[in-house]
Parts: structure tokens; C-alpha cells; sequence
């Protein structure tokens, strides 16, 4: 399980990204200042360290130069939304840069991206009884091996990181399909409903009306 350390002084946006991480099947630890997660970085290894910049104590840049050395990869999460600091954070050594406020499903998604590129992705998710091996690419329900195609795979993969939050069409169609929705969800339909059957979901994942799907766990 990637552990991720979560530097927010506002303690409901922190609550926030922790409960949605967690839910993703992260393990979240929080800072509310920038001395605390100094300690913190120091006493224990993080897969990732969610910064922001206007923080107590130490701002965001301070401490990125006091983590930059441990290895850990930094994404900053910040209002400051100025060009100029944006590239100013990139250049300093963070790997991404997200302004307030974000959709929690960018959020997500972006962390992942930047696991998989450090090689720290979890290889293990569970669902229920439902275990997805991220190396194999194999999913089990039970002990029993279930087949599904590539696309259902990515879709069940989607839907356990991002647990009871609506999934629009168009993110999922552009996220597993790689291309721009047009607005044709047939696709999209077709898949989730077979990926649903094939694994005993279909009360689980459940149609949001003029939106898409939801993952409820």
C-alpha cells in the first residue's frame, strides 16, 4: 500500500484529499505545517508527498529542497495559480503542479501518474472479493481467475481508485480508450455493463443519471 503524506495547513481540504485517498486504497498520513512534515519525512519513507506552497513555519519551496535529496516525489497542490509560479514550482524539483480548486478524479489521476513513473504503484487492489494484480494485469474473484478484456480491466482498475466518486462518459472513454468522446456512450455502456456482470457488480457499480457511473464501496 503507497504511503502518502499529505502537507495541508487547511485542515478540511486536508480531511479531504485524505478521505478520497484513502478510499482509493492509499495509506494518508497529515502535516499542517512545514516543521511537521520535516519531522515527518525524516523519521518515516513516503511514496509521495502532496506539498503546498503557503504553508506555517516552512513554506512549500523550503521544504521541496529538504525532500528533493530523500527521493520522494513532491506534487505541489497549491491557489497559487500564476503561470510564473507554476513553472517556478516544476523547475524547483516537483513533479506536477495542481492549482485550487481541482476535481478530486484529476487529483487521482495525477498521483497515479506520478507513482507509476517512480515504479511504486501497488500491485495489489481488492474490492470486495475482487483482487486486481496491477503487474499481471489478472484479476481474481474469490480464488477463481475471471477473464475480462483489456478495456473492462482498465475500467474495474478506474473504478477501484476512484471509489464512490461519479465517473463522467468522457473521462472514461478518454482515459481507457485514449481518444476525445464525442458524446457516443454506447461504448462506454457497453463495457461497463460487461465488466459489471462478468464480476457480480451490478449493484455495486451504479448508473449516475446525465453523468455516467459510480463505484459504491
Amino acid at each position: 500500500m503507497n504511503k502518502i503524506l499529505i502537507v495541508e495547513d487547511e485542515v478540511p481540504i486536508s480531511n479531504l484529499i485524505k478521505e478520497n485517498l484513502s478510499d482509493a486504497g492509499y495509506l494518508c498520513f497529515c502535516a499542517f505545517d512545514g516543521l511537521q512534515a520535516a519531522d515527518m519525512v525524516e523519521c518515516e519513507r513516503y511514496d509521495l508527498v502532496l506539498l503546498d506552497i503557503m504553508l506555517p513555519e516552512i513554506d512549500g519551496y523550503e521544504l521541496l529542497e529538504y525532500i528533493k535529496p530523500l527521493g520522494i516525489p513532491v506534487i505541489f497542490l497549491t491557489a497559487k495559480g500564476d503561470v510564473l509560479d507554476k513553472v517556478k514550482g516544476l523547475k524547483s524539483g516537483a513533479e506536477d503542479y495542481i492549482t485550487k480548486p481541482f476535481e478530486i478524479v484529476e487529483l487521482l489521476a495525477r498521483v497515479e501518474t506520478v507513482l507509476r513513473r517512480y515504479g511504486k504503484t501497488q500491485r495489489y487492489v481488492t474490492l470486495y472479493d475482487i483482487t486486481v494484480d496491477t503487474l499481471s494485469r489478472t484479476v481474481k474473484k474469490g480464488e477463481d481467475p475471471v477473464a475480462l478484456t483489456a478495456k473492462e480491466y482498465d475500467l474495474l482498475l478506474l473504478f477501484a481508485q476512484n471509489r464512490n466518486i461519479a465517473l463522467y462518459r468522457d473521462f472514461l472513454y478518454e482515459r481507457v480508450w485514449g481518444e476525445t468522446y464525442l458524446g457516443d456512450s454506447r461504448t462506454v455502456d457497453l463495457h461497463v455493463q460487461r465488466m459489471r456482470r462478468k464480476l457480480g457488480l451490478e449493484h455495486k457499480i451504479v448508473p449516475v443519471y446525465k453523468v455516467g457511473y459510480r463505484l459504491e464501496a
